[in-house]
């Protein structure tokens, strides 16, 4: 009982955080499921990418309840979202099973100085100039694959790399946001599907209640609470400075990358 409290605990959060600040719940998810993995005291070599597994398969259900949220509002720019999802989601594929060859060891420490990376953006609000209009097919599709490869592997929906591109290619800051959290969803699906079949191949070093490289009981308490509290911290985001907000939450991930790279020394 107190696993799933802890995992409903961690939806929650991760729940808000995307509702307030408009980044991927994955940002949060994997760190936390590092660390939540440690309190358990689970054991094994492939537990950082039990966290990356199950953070893209939660990223499944809340991506869908937040682009289905922005079409509402015409916010989602569909042509551009299957150009790039086609790219994007041959690239997951392919970080997915790069991810399965890594050690755990080499992926915390990626996603650590990736999270400080993002802190860093965030706390200097960071908004990447627009210069130019979106590329053709070809320029989309390639865009696609660099973001699903790097997404995969860090267990993120895409947000964080495919705002920046849509907003720096002249795209109005809605439609960026709206279409990016439809690219999540294509992005999530491929990745998860990915870390399940590589997982399999280990299937005996891993935690039981596992599928593949997803721990269910962490999936199934994110996923259920998280899809709930997302509307709930969006809701919040238009009533508090969401600049405070963001030097607090760069603060945090701060804390936590660092805490990441601690554990590997």
């Amino acid at each position: 009982m107190t696993v799933w409290i802890l995992y409903a605990a961690l939806g929650l959060v991760a729940g808000l955080v995307a509702g307030l600040l408009g980044v991927g719940g994955g940002i949060v998810i994997v760190p936390m499921l590092s660390i939540a993995f440690d309190m358990q005291g689970l054991s094994g070599p492939y537990l950082q990418h039990l966290a990356v597994g199950t953070s893209l398969a939660t990223i499944v259900f809340t991506s869908v309840a937040s682009f289905r949220s922005h079409h509402k509002r015409g916010a989602v720019l569909w042509p551009v979202m299957w150009r790039i999802s086609l790219g994007a989601v041959l690239g997951t594929v392919m970080g997915s099973w790069l991810a399965a060859q890594l050690s755990t060891r080499f992926l915390k420490g990626f996603f650590a100085l990736f999270l400080l990376y993002v802190a860093t953006q965030m706390l200097l609000n960071f908004k990447p100039k627009p210069g130019r209009q979106l590329p053709g097919n070809a320029g989309l599709s390639g865009a696609g694959m660099v973001i699903g490869a790097v997404s995969s592997m860090l267990g993120i929906g895409g947000g964080v790399l495919s705002v920046p591109f849509l907003s720096w290619c002249n795209v109005a800051m809605h439609a960026a946001v709206g279409t990016s959290a439809a690219i999540g969803f294509p992005l999530a699906l491929a990745g998860s599907l990915g870390f399940v079949l590589n997982g399999l191949k280990v299937g005996a070093e891993l935690p039981p209640m596992s599928l593949g490289f997803i721990y269910l009981p962490a999936f199934i308490g994110i996923a259920a609470v998280s899809i709930l509290s997302a509307p709930l911290g969006a809701r919040i985001a238009h009533r508090l400075p969401v600049t405070q907000l963001k030097r607090a939450f760069a603060v945090f991930l701060y804390l936590i990358g660092l805490r990441m790279l601690w554990t590997l020394l």
